[in-house]
Parts: structure tokens; C-alpha cells; sequence
């Protein structure tokens, strides 16, 4: 950011600022918006924010909710063939709620699952079987099934006028659409029998509101324009893994061929981990369905006819969750030769709406698939389609920070951010954006108030870096008492002169130099010209004050310190850094408009002893300094050690192509450690400047030196009470290594080149609590982990890095932060210190309440980071946030970020294992999500039968995520996983961001072959399941970590030839570390995709190729985590009905 850019110069900052004041924000104001695009599907079976359904009259004729079926779209009753048309897109609140009271973004509905109500045990995951209730008729269901539109149900009355209501779709009614009569159709309620019931067999989600206007689950919405109730909270959808709760008898199954794996026999069609399964009906590759926008995913229609024997409703889709034509996605799902053992062709291509359902169709089903039942796969959240649903309600309006507690799009949208007095969310992201004012609510709900920060973010271009002020030797204006700094929430009075803190209330005193009169609002005339005062991020220019010692800092220093043992030297990885050293060099980070980098760089090389390096312009040949004596670090010397690059560039370049030749010949294969970083540490005191150490490092440090290491892995203790001590250092002496390193700035960035065990946990220590990174490659070889090692290695060394930090979060009365997650060191409660923090390193903070909270006042969060930029100037960085506070549990729910609550969780367990053991962690992570759902089961959803399982809305994927954090190697290692791989991850996920665990959680799956060569766009994503790969496709898996390229045995040889330049699938090398650059449309689309996910992650990803049915496959399988693991984790399905069980358990 540029050091001259300061805000009071005028124009780019000046008042009218194009683009900030007239800028319409969608969902505020009320106005509608031009062209705001109309989302293809509707939120996932829960309606648009700001809108309740409107309830069918008593005795409305509604359609049977058959297998197929979608119910009624809204529950309003409309004539048949009539589609109403929603004017609005998803992301609108049009009713004019004022913005502040509800910033609701995400539909607010929620999803009753239902399970029945006799918990099944887990295990059974195979035979689970749905029993319905038939339909008065064969003839009738299936003629219901032939031909049905959401958007016409059997009108028994107008609907409400001026509501023109039904699935955002733009697709016509298809034919054979209800008939208005009801004629023929089942009519499960008569006017006498009053409302639908909301409990019923088998725990049907008829989650129609009990009477008319009011709303399901939560009566607490802000004003309503007459005749629009606020949303239901929300729907339901049938897990039935349980049997009817009423005494109907259960129909017995009717044989079939039982699957590999599988006891008794259960539909093949979603059997997640046999590859057995039948190819999906059409469209459902993408995983994800658009669920009409209504209130109740409907099971099989209520008992109130006796059941008929010897029939059952077919369970695909009888959760009403209707399906249509995923996002890129056409029709049937073609390329599945011999896939499969399901008896028939897959059903032919229907002529679908957007919303309505793809399932077999009954009529078409070989008999005995007839009566089977089993939760449906597409019938539970999918995180494909919550994803591809907020893209295109939220990406293509910019997000607005102007208004107090709103919810920002998804981390996997892409948006652009206008700061207009909020934090944007690429800095601070939180668990919930409207908070509890009570620490009884808090403690009820059980969801964690957490804000996850990432300061130094780096922006997309097109969005301001923080703007640099510069307030001259009085430094910034701070309240008196609790010292906040100036804020867009600051309150000025009498005439401007003084000022009333936001956060504790104390009032100050302007300086004479920052007064300025107040407008007839009470705002500052010059509120635009500042940007503390207007926008939610800043920086001040620190003064002398906020620098060590009272002295202004100088610029940091560069140390890079190389193992030259005979691993190093064999493998070729000394050669290969001193080679990338010599361009990389020139590529030191530097402050905007400087010519060169401020940074001085030293050089290190070690195996049992040091070699220090004197690379003075002035010398001809660089000179060797060895230290032998490593018990007793020293450096040897002072001047010509820390050098600055294009003075000493001729001598740095001699010593680089010398260090390879010198050791070349070695035998020494023991190395140390600790000396090596209390070296470095020397260095920078004996400079009196702050750096970073870059230490590449091969083996166990076994030499007899400080800090040295024995080798004490110990596969046994997997699953016992010591666990724990695996991911605890074995000696403390790092520790206290780490806080020497953080005093002085010094911050330790590690490259580990291991060939077997060499304890992570205790060498990550003083990376870890340092602020610096870990990059591992086992079992480095130059061909395949070069380009992997290099990237790395280019982007630790250019990337912008804060030198000496100190943050400290401070909150207005009421709530306070209590803890912290991430990589750093904490001498006190309040102070987060770290030697170094990067652009990519978040620190998780947790938020307790000290006293009740009000929601006219709301809570307020101020992030401020002191450090030292790689210019060598001292700067504060400020963040600002506001969040809603509430008295209603019911706007918590609404109003919370499941991918931040899962970084959160995820962390919070990764620290547990340090002390607990694992079980322990599993549990209590189970535990507390249960009681999340649990408590919104209870206070917030309408009351319905125990059979539902009924998430949040924006929760409903909180099981699915939750799964996978439980099945991750940390928590439930398989067995091929290291001790030192889990120590690893455990290091690494604990300073992520919200989108790399949301992609490490739950990684993205692209089908290639489905990838349009001519556009930009990445093909649409696919759940991860195996039963959703076919085998005559091509996919990608990336995870932050890996990209995974999976060749199924039957794809063409056409596409091989193209992507991997040979002629048959058995040719293609598992050995490829880079595809081959071919001339040919394909190749080039892949390996621009391959290259634009490795731009969006902070490391670069490992290319691993992966065939069908070969040894590879195991590890690409435990990637598809909503299957079983091998490791014994449960698959998605099994998980939600043992989580439904959890909480049922809760309940009772």
C-alpha cells in the first residue's frame, strides 16, 4: 500500500465518493432494484427472506405428497396451470423492513428432516427403509406422478391478493398439471378435520404453519407489509430410519439382489460406498437440489386411509425434496457403460421444471426396487446446492458494510465489498452476526460467539487497500479510558468538542488539532475526508511511542539457513535452493512506490555444526565462519552478515554456487536444531532489527546439541488415554525458545524434507508460536516435489508479513474476548503477540459475556494490529464491527455463518487433543451440536413429531461439515496416516481462514469432462460421494492441500490422448507430478483450471493422478467424505440419523 497515499489529500477520498454515497444497497432500503437477477432455483426448500407463506384455507384440497410429488410450492392454493411468478430475486427483502432491525440475507427457513421415531442404531445404515403410507390408488400416484408443477396446487381458493407467490422459476407448468377440480386426487384433510396436523406418522413435515398467518417457527420477524407474514424457520425433510410411529403394521420388504457389503438389501440406488450403485437418475451429478420455496419437505401423506398391504410409497424424493436440472447439468446423466447393478435402463429424461423431480418414477421401477426404502442421498442438504444458491442470489450485488449485523454472502461466493463503516468480511468473519444479549441465552443455545480475523488479508484489486493516516507527532485520537481508537461508532457532542467512546462509554476530550463542527445530524462535516470516522479499516502511522524502546525500527532482515547433511545433499534439495535463491532474491517484499526492498538478507548452512557466512560487498569471495560449539550459540561475526542484496550481489551469488560444491562429498547425516534458530535469533538481537529465519531441515535433530530429540513415535497410542503426548512437544525447550524469538521479532518459517519420523509437534513449536509457517514435503523428490516446493518457497519469501505484532480485541460492554486460537504467543489475557503475521494467518477469538447486552445498542467489535511493514515503518491496522444483539433465539439461528462456526469448532478441537483424549473431543464436539440443534428444535421451530429431524436454515449444513471434522486425520486418523502428518494439519488448520477449512472440511469436486473448453468457468461441482462419479468421467478433487485428477476405466480414449498424451488408460503415469502441455482445446481447459485453483489457495497444491481400481484410489476415497471412511468415520446419511438420535435424546 502506498506510504503516500495519506487520507486527508482530497480526491480519492473526497466527499461524494463515487460508488460509496448514492450506492443502492440491495435489502436495506426497501427500494426494489433494477435487474436484480432472479435466482434459477429456490433457496433450498426454504422461502425467500422477508416472506411468509400464505397457509391454505382449512379445508384447501392439497396434493398427495407422493415419492415424486412435489407438495404444494408455498402452501398457496393456486388454479391449475397457474405459475406465480416471485417479482423479487432471493436476496432481496423487499417488504421495507428497515435495514437495521432485520439484515436478514439468507432465506431464514429451516429443514425438518425426519427420521421416525424409534432411534436406529447407526450401523443398520445399510437396510434403512421407509415406510409411507400408499396413496388411495396405484392409477392415482402414478398419474400424479406423469406430470406436476410446483407452482399448481388444487385451488380450493384464490390466492391472497397481491401475493403473487411460487418458485423462482422461469420454466412453464408442465402438462398434466393438477386439475383445479381435485378430481381423483388424494385429499388427506377435509374441512372437518380442521388444519393439517403438524405430527404425524413417521414424523411427516407437514410444517404448514397450524393457522392461517402465522408463521412456523419463528412469530418474531420485524414489521410485515399486510398480507406478508415473516418466513417460516423452517422445513422439514424425512430421514424415515425409524419405523411409523403409529401401530401401522410394517409392510414387508420384497426381495432383491443384495449389494457387495451390504447385509440386507437396501435400494442400490443410494448405496454411497459400493460402486455398484446404479447410475443417478437424471441430473442429480450436481448433487444439490433446488427445493421449492416452501414450507415443508414432504414424506408419504399423513394415515388417515388404512394402509394397504404389500406397497410402499418409493422413498427417492419422498422427502419432497424436489430436484431439477442442477446448474450446468442437462438432462439424463449420460457415460455410465456397465455401471451399476441395477436391473433396467435408467429412467429416460422427463421434460422437468426447475423444481420439480427427477426420481425413478414409480411406474417405471422394476418390481421388486418397488418397496424399498432408504434415506435418499439427494434428499439431505447438499452443500453444493447451498453454495451454488448463495452464488447466485448474493454474487452479483457488492456487499454494502454499512448496516450493523448483516450476514455476508459465503466464503464461496464471489463478491466484491464496499466499506462504508464495517470491517469487510475478508478481514473479520464471525459465527453469528446478531449475538445474544444474555449470557443465559448464550448458554442455551450453546452456539459459540467467535470472530475470526484475518488482518493483513490481501484484497482483490478491485477494492481499496486501507487507507494509510497519518495524524503527525499526536498520534491517533484513542478514548481516555480503554484507550479504543477513533471509530465510525465514536458519538461526538457538545458542538463537536468532546467525544462519548462507543465501547466503555467514558467521554474525552477533542484535540484542538482534530476538532471540527458537527452538521445537523450530529455527524462531523468532515465524516467523508476521514477514514476513521466513515470507513470500517484504516491504518494510523504509529508514533515513537508504539515502537520497542522508544526507538523507531529499522528494516527487517532475511535469514535462510539450510540443512547441508547427506539427506539434503542427496536428494538434490541444497542445490535446488541455492539455485532459486539466486533470482528469488529480487523478489523480497517492498513497500508500494520503493525502488528496492528495505530487507537484508544472511546466510546460514548446518549439520552437526553451523557455517555462518560474511557476504560484504566489499569482499571478493564470500568467507565460512564455523561455530562448532553449538551448546553455547554465538554468531561470529557482525558487520557482512546481514547484507543488502544489490550491494553484495556478486558475493551472494559466488556463495550460493559454492554451497552445493562444498558440501557435496559429506557424510554427516545427523543434524541440530534448536542451535540453528537461537543462531538466527543472535543475529537479528546483534542487529537490533526484527526478521524472519527461513530454515530448510531434513531429519530428527539427534546430535548432542540443546533441544535435541529422540525419536518417540508410537503408533500404539492411537486411541489410548497418551494420545494426547503425541501432539505435545516432548521438552519445553522450544517453548521457552519461542518466547526469546518473540521479543525480538524473530519469526521461524519451516521447510521440512522428511523421510521418516521427525517429530512436528515439537519442532512446530516455535514456527507455531513465532506466527510462522510450516510447509512439509515427505519423501521430497526433485522430478515430482520440485515445482510444489518452489511455489512455496516464492510466495513465503514475496508475501506481505507484519514484523513484531501486537493485537489486541477490544469490545463494548457486555461481552469480552476470552480466547484465542492461532499461531502465536500470549504473555498476558488481552495480548496476541506474534514475531511475524502474514497475510494468510487468521487468529480466532472467542467472546464471553460479562453483563447483558441491548439490542438498540448492539455489541461492537475493534481489532487493532500494531507491527512493524517490511519498510521498517510502525503502523496500527484498526477493524471495526458491528453485530445485532437479540432477545429471540430465533434471530440468532437466522442470523449465524456455518462455515465460520465450523473453522471455529474445528479449532477448538484441534486444541483439545493437546489435553483430552481424542474420544473425548469426538464427543464433545458431537455433544455440542446436538445441543445447537437441539435448543432450536425446541424454542424456535413449530411444533411437529419427534420423527423430524428440523435444522436452521442457515445451519443445515452443520451436520454434513461437522462429520467431516470428526472423520478428518486429527480426530480419526486411518492407518496409514503419520504421526507427524496429524501434528502437521493440527498446526496448519489452527490459523486457517474460513474459505481453507470450509475447502480442507469439505473438499470441491469438478467433473473435467464436463467443463465447457470455450468459457471462463469452472465446471459445477459434485457432492462427494462415490456414487456420484462415473466411470467413464474424468474429475478433479482439490483440498487446499492436493488436487487429485481421477480417471475413471472407461473414458474415452480421445479425451486420455488429449489430457495425458498417451493412447490407452493403462498407459497413463500415476507417476505425474504436472500435466503435459498438449496443443488441444481439453488439455489447455484443464490445465487452466488446475492453475486458477492453485492461485486461489495459500500453498501450492500437490497434483497426485489417480486411475479407478488402482492403489491410489484408497486415498482419493477418504477425500469423498460424505461416504464411509475407512478409518470408520460415518458417512453423511448414517451421521445425520445418529445426530437426529443425539438430539431426540436432548429433547426427551
Amino acid at each position: 500500500m502506498s506510504v503516500n497515499q495519506q487520507a486527508h489529500t482530497g480526491p480519492p477520498y473526497g466527499q461524494p465518493q463515487p460508488g460509496y454515497q448514492g450506492y443502492q444497497q440491495p435489502a436495506y432500503g426497501g427500494q426494489p432494484l433494477p435487474a436484480v437477477p432472479q435466482s434459477q432455483y429456490g433457496a433450498y426448500n426454504g422461502p425467500m427472506p422477508g416472506y411468509q407463506q400464505p397457509v391454505p384455507p382449512q379445508g384447501s384440497l392439497r396434493a398427495p405428497p407422493t415419492s415424486g410429488a412435489p407438495p404444494p410450492a408455498s402452501g398457496a392454493s393456486l388454479p391449475s396451470g397457474h405459475l406465480a411468478y416471485s417479482q423479487f430475486g432471493h436476496g432481496d427483502v423487499q417488504n421495507g423492513i428497515p435495514a437495521s432491525a432485520a439484515p436478514m440475507q439468507r432465506p431464514p427457513a429451516s429443514q425438518p428432516f425426519l427420521p421416525g421415531s424409534a432411534p436406529t442404531p447407526v450401523s443398520q445404515t445399510s437396510t434403512f427403509q421407509q415406510y409411507g403410507h400408499p396413496p388411495a390408488s396405484v392409477q392415482q400416484l402414478s398419474n400424479h406422478m406423469a406430470g406436476m408443477t410446483i407452482g399448481s396446487t388444487t385451488a380450493s381458493a384464490p390466492p391472497p391478493a397481491g401475493l403473487g407467490y411460487g418458485p423462482p422459476t422461469s420454466v412453464p407448468p408442465v402438462s398434466g398439471s393438477f386439475s383445479a377440480t381435485g378430481s381423483g386426487l388424494y385429499t388427506p384433510y377435509t374441512a372437518s378435520q380442521g388444519p393439517p396436523p403438524t405430527s404425524v406418522s413417521q414424523g411427516l413435515p407437514l410444517a404448514q404453519p397450524p393457522f392461517p398467518g402465522q408463521p412456523i417457527s419463528t412469530q418474531r420477524l420485524p414489521t410485515q407489509v399486510p398480507g406478508f407474514a415473516p418466513p417460516p424457520s423452517s422445513t422439514g425433510i424425512g430421514l424415515s430410519s425409524y419405523p411409523p410411529t403409529t401401530g401401522a403394521p410394517r409392510p414387508p420388504t420384497m426381495p432383491g439382489p443384495p449389494l457387495p457389503g451390504q447385509t440386507l438389501a437396501g435400494p442400490p440406488a443410494s448405496q454411497p460406498n459400493h460402486v455398484s450403485s446404479p447410475p443417478p437418475p437424471p441430473s442429480t451429478m450436481a448433487g444439490p437440489h433446488p427445493g421449492p420455496p416452501m414450507s415443508g419437505l414432504h414424506g408419504p401423506p399423513p394415515p388417515t386411509h388404512p394402509p394397504q398391504p404389500g406397497y410402499q410409497m418409493q422413498q427417492n424424493g419422498s422427502f419432497g425434496q424436489v430436484r431439477g436440472p442442477q446448474p450446468n447439468y442437462g438432462g439424463a446423466y449420460p457415460g455410465t457403460p456397465n455401471y451399476g447393478s441395477q436391473p433396467g435402463p435408467p429412467p429416460p429424461p422427463k421434460r422437468l421444471d426447475p423444481d420439480s423431480i427427477p426420481s425413478p418414477q414409480l411406474n417405471e421401477l422394476p418390481p421388486q426396487q418397488k418397496p424399498r426404502h432408504r434415506i435418499d442421498p439427494d434428499a439431505i442438504p447438499s452443500p453444493i446446492q447451498v453454495i451454488e444458491d448463495d452464488r447466485s442470489n448474493r454474487g452479483s450485488e457488492p456487499f454494502v458494510t454499512g448496516v450493523r449485523g448483516q450476514v455476508p454472502p459465503l466464503v464461496t461466493t464471489n463478491f466484491l465489498v464496499k466499506d462504508q463503516g464495517n470491517a469487510s468480511p475478508r478481514y473479520i468473519r464471525c459465527t453469528s452476526y446478531n449475538i445474544p444479549c444474555t449470557s443465559d441465552m448464550a448458554k442455551q443455545s450453546q452456539v459459540p460467539l467467535a470472530a475470526v480475523i484475518k488482518p493483513l488479508a490481501t484484497l482483490p484489486p478491485e477494492e481499496t487497500l486501507p487507507y494509510l493516516v497519518d495524524h503527525g507527532e499526536s498520534g491517533p485520537v484513542r478514548c481516555n479510558r480503554c484507550k479504543a481508537y477513533m471509530c465510525p461508532f465514536m458519538q461526538f457532542i457538545e458542538g463537536g468538542r468532546r467525544f462519548q467512546c462507543c465501547f466503555c462509554s467514558c467521554v474525552t476530550e477533542v484535540p484542538p488539532h482534530y476538532f471540527q463542527h458537527l452538521d445537523h445530524t450530529g455527524k462531523r462535516v468532515d465524516f467523508y475526508d476521514r477514514p476513521e470516522l466513515s470507513l470500517g479499516s484504516y491504518e494510523f502511522l504509529a508514533t515513537v511511542d508504539y515502537c520497542k524502546n522508544n526507538k523507531f525500527p529499522t528494516p527487517p532482515a532475511f535469514i535462510f539457513m539450510i540443512d547441508v547433511s547427506y539427506n539434503a545433499m542427496k536428494s538434490g534439495l541444497v542445490r535446488l535452493i541455492c539455485e532459486e535463491l539466486k533470482s528469488l532474491l529480487d523478489y523480497l517484499p517492498r513497500e508500494g512506490n520503493m525502488e528496492e526492498s528495505a530487507i537484508r538478507v544472511g546466510f546460514v548452512t548446518y549439520n552437526k555444526v553451523l557455517h555462518f557466512y560474511n557476504v560484504k560487498s566489499s569482499l571478493a569471495q564470500p568467507q565460512m565462519m564455523v561455530v562448532s560449539d553449538v551448546a553455547d550459540m554465538f554468531v561470529p561475526l557482525l558487520d557482512g552478515f546481514l547484507v543488502n542484496v544489490n550491494e553484495s550481489r556478486t558475493v551472494i551469488a559466488s556463495l550460493l554456487d559454492q554451497i552445493p560444491e562444498m558440501f557435496a562429498d559429506t557424510r554427516e547425516t545427523e543434524t541440530v536444531f534448536a542451535p540453528v534458530i537461537q543462531a538466527g535469533l543472535e543475529a537479528l538481537k546483534a542487529a537490533e532489527c526484527a526478521g524472519k529465519l527461513f530454515i530448510f531441515h531434513t531429519s530428527l535433530p539427534i546430535a548432542e546439541a540443546p533441544g535435541k530429540l529422540k525419536n518417540r513415535d508410537d503408533k500404539k497410542l492411537i486411541n489410548t488415554d497418551k494420545e494426547k503426548t503425541l501432539f505435545q512437544p516432548q521438552t519445553s525447550f522450544y517453548s521457552n525458545l519461542a518466547k526469546d524469538c518473540v521479543a525480538q521479532g524473530c519469526c521461524v518459517d519451516l521447510f521440512l524434507f522428511p523421510n521418516q519420523y521427525l517429530d512436528v509437534a515439537t519442532l512446530g513449536v516455535v514456527t507455531y508460536q513465532t506466527g510462522g509457517s510450516i510447509y512439509k514435503y515427505a519423501y521430497f523428490q526433485l522430478e515430482t516435489d520440485q515445482d510444489r516446493f518452489l511455489n512455496d518457497l516464492r510466495r513465503d519469501v514475496q508475501k506481505e508479513v507484519g514484523f513484531d505484532a501486537v493485537m489486541r480485541v477490544r469490545t463494548s460492554t457486555g461481552i469480552r474476548a476470552t480466547d484465542f486460537f492461532g499461531a502465536f504467543y500470549m504473555s498476558n489475557t488481552t495480548d496476541v503477540e506474534m514475531a511475524g503475521l502474514d497475510c494468510d494467518k487468521t487468529i480466532t477469538v472467542e467472546f464471553k459475556h460479562d453483563d447483558k447486552l441491548s439490542e438498540d445498542s448492539g455489541a461492537l467489535l475493534q481489532c487493532a494490529l500494531l507491527y512493524t511493514s517490511c519498510a521498517g515503518q510502525r503502523r496500527l491496522r484498526i477493524h471495526n464491527l458491528s453485530l445485532n444483539c437479540c432477545t429471540q433465539l430465533a434471530d440468532l439461528y437466522r442470523n449465524c455463518e456455518t462455515d465460520t462456526l465450523i473453522n471455529y469448532l474445528a479449532k477448538y478441537a484441534y486444541r483439545g487433543v493437546l489435553s483430552s483424549p481424542v474420544k473425548t473431543v469426538r464427543d464433545a464436539l458431537i455433544n455440542q451440536c446436538a445441543q445447537i440443534l437441539a435448543c432450536y428444535r425446541k424454542n424456535c421451530a413449530s411444533p411437529s413429531s419427534a420423527g423430524q429431524l428440523i435444522l436452521p436454515e442457515c445451519m443445515k449444513l452443520l451436520p454434513v461439515y461437522l462429520n467431516c471434522v470428526l472423520k478428518s486425520d486429527v480426530l480419526q486418523p486411518g492407518p496409514e496416516v503419520t504421526t507427524d502428518d496429524r501434528a502437521y494439519i493440527r498446526q496448519l488448520v489452527t490459523s486457517m481462514d474460513v474459505a481453507e477449512t470450509n475447502v480442507f472440511f469439505y473438499p470441491r469436486l469438478l467433473p473435467l469432462t464436463k467443463a465447457d473448453v470455450d468459457s471462463d468457468s469452472l465446471p459445477a461441482a459434485i457432492r462427494n460421494s462415490e456414487e456420484r462419479l462415473s466411470k467413464g468421467d474424468i474429475y478433479l478433487l482439490e483440498n487446499g492441500l492436493n488436487i487429485f485428477v481421477w480417471v475413471g476405466v472407461n473414458v474415452q480414449q480421445g479425451l486420455i490422448q488429449n489430457l495425458f498424451g498417451v493412447s490407452s488408460f493403462s498407459q497413463i503415469s500415476n507417476a505425474l507430478s504436472t500435466l503435459p502441455v498438449l496443443e488441444n482445446p481439453f488439455s489447455k481447459k484443464v490445465r487452466s483450471i488446475i492453475d486458477m485453483l492453485q492461485v486461489q489457495r495459500s500453498r501450492y497444491m500437490k497434483l497426485i493422478i489417480v486411475k479407478q481400481e488402482d492403489k491410489l484410489e484408497m486415498l482419493f476415497k477418504h477425500f469423498l467424505v460424505e461416504d464411509k471412511s475407512l478409518s470408520g468415520g460415518a458417512s453423511y446419511v448414517d451421521f445425520l440419523c445418529h445426530m437426529h438420535k443425539e438430539i431426540r435424546q436432548l429433547l426427551s
